[in-house]
């Protein structure tokens, strides 16, 4: 597969031109990396009007995927989540409403306070943290079908940082019977599509999705792509011009080179190196079963562990990675999650059975896990998020309205959302979680 980007700045690089031009470093050393930092020269075409190098390049990511297109973005999964709620938007003066699973990256929140957007929760079925939000196909339908017609999307998250699977074929049937897309937050599973069976959204029926290249690809962070499947063809006219609300005009072309050159990767030998990363994530899953640790069911490249059940706490398995120089993607009271990719070596593989081939299974640490609020709308997001706000501490907000999302980056579950009311529940809830001080509305 031809890499046009990265053949272009490769041969600007080397062809000892005068820079007229920004950046300022003028392709000076000082990382190592600057002759191949460019901008929208003369050749380099225009991200947000692709019509040489990169829509060449981003023709070759939609033949990787079988999407009726797919777009580069190099904001990361931020701005492609900002972009999908701005495709669904209705016209001004129309209220758009979203069905949603509760565990939505930040982003979400920020976008739909962005957009006047308002979402209705599907929350959690299982009391087991913040970090999962499993939802019935049965619950989509139930809801769909007793809405008149209220939503414009149905959006979920999956995979959530626990690696659990929604069932996506299931629920974009449902969507697909009310006349609904289906956008997913698939930023952990971009690597998805190149299993020996694909478990990738738009091949199971999604319409819209956005992955985080970066986050599961050899590309540099910030590299993301969105998808829209052939069944959603009439979202690609507008598709530039909604990522182009929430991105700068100065995309990275060192992010664009690595996409790029990952088109060639994905089409060469990555699917092989992927198999063969599988067996072994399996095999240390094995491993670790064995040795009495409660592995979670999860994605293909992740691997999640109780770490309660084994007698300690995410966090402390991970300091205890961290000076044998391993660092895990996430930990708290309970959970360590590790991300794997093929670009993990045997070397990387011998380390972490060695490490956990020495740690003792002690007695279980007994977590109560209560069930998640769910907290009354006072407000829309967008006027919470606008008005005057003020830091309150938790044992002080019961009855005040949440101003600002309380939950971290990792999709999760926020406690409470931008316009709802904190109750004594909802109090209850964030001091568990460790969330001491809250932005309220004035």
């Amino acid at each position: 597969m031809k890499t046009p980007v990265s053949d272009f700045i490769e041969r600007y690089a080397k062809s000892g031109t005068s820079r007229f031009h920004m950046p300022g470093h003028k392709g000076k050393n000082i990382l190592g990396i600057e002759k191949y930092d460019i901008t929208e020269i003369y050749g380099a075409d225009v991200l947000s009007t692709a019509e040489g190098i990169i829509e060449e390049s981003e023709k070759n990511l939609t033949a990787l995927y079988g999407s009726g297109k797919s777009f580069y973005i190099t904001g990361g999964s931020t701005t492609a989540i900002c972009a999908m709620l701005a495709m669904i938007k209705k016209p001004e003066g129309e209220k758009t409403y979203v069905l949603a699973a509760r565990n939505v990256h930040k982003a979400f929140v920020h976008g739909s306070a962005l957009l006047d957007i308002e979402a209705d929760w599907l929350m959690p079925r299982e009391s087991n943290g913040i970090l999962s939000c499993m939802v019935e196909m049965a619950e989509v339908e139930a809801l769909l079908s007793s809405s008149g017609g209220k939503y414009s999307a149905v959006y979920l998250t999956s995979p959530d940082y626990l690696g659990k699977m929604a069932d996506i074929k299931g629920i974009s049937e449902v969507c697909h019977r009310y006349g609904l897309p289906l956008i997913v937050d698939n930023a952990h599973g971009a690597y998805l599509k190149f299993l020996d069976e694909s478990m990738h959204p738009i091949d199971l029926g999604a319409d819209i999705c956005c992955d985080s290249a970066h986050k599961t690809l050899p590309v540099l962070t910030g590299g993301a792509y969105l998808h829209i499947s052939d069944r959603a063809k009439d979202f690609t006219s507008s598709a530039r011009e909604k990522i182009a609300l929430f991105s700068s005009t100065s995309p990275s072309y060192l992010i664009m080179k690595s996409m790029d050159m990952c088109n060639s990767y994905l089409s060469e030998s990555f699917q092989k190196e992927l198999a063969k990363t599988v067996e072994r994530v399996n095999a240390i899953k094995s491993f670790l079963s064995e040795k009495g640790f409660e592995v979670l069911e999860s994605e293909p490249l992740k691997i999640v562990i109780n770490a309660a059940k084994a007698g300690y706490s995410g966090e402390e398995l991970s300091e205890m990675m961290r000076r044998a120089k391993m660092e895990a993607e996430f930990s708290d009271d309970d959970y360590l999650v590790l991300m794997v990719s093929p670009k993990n070596t045997k070397r990387d593989f011998t380390r972490l059975k060695k490490f956990f081939g020495k740690i003792k299974i002690k007695a279980e640490i007994k977590r109560e896990f209560k069930p998640l609020p769910y907290p009354e709308r006072e407000m829309s997001v967008r006027e919470a998020t606008f008005k005057k706000s003020e830091i309150t501490k938790t044992e002080d907000a019961i009855g005040k309205i949440c101003a600002s999302v309380t939950v971290s980056c990792p999709p999760a579950v926020p406690v409470v959302i931008s316009g709802e009311r904190i109750t004594e529940d909802v109090q209850k809830a964030l001091l568990y979680y460790g969330i001491d001080e809250i932005k309220t509305v004035i």
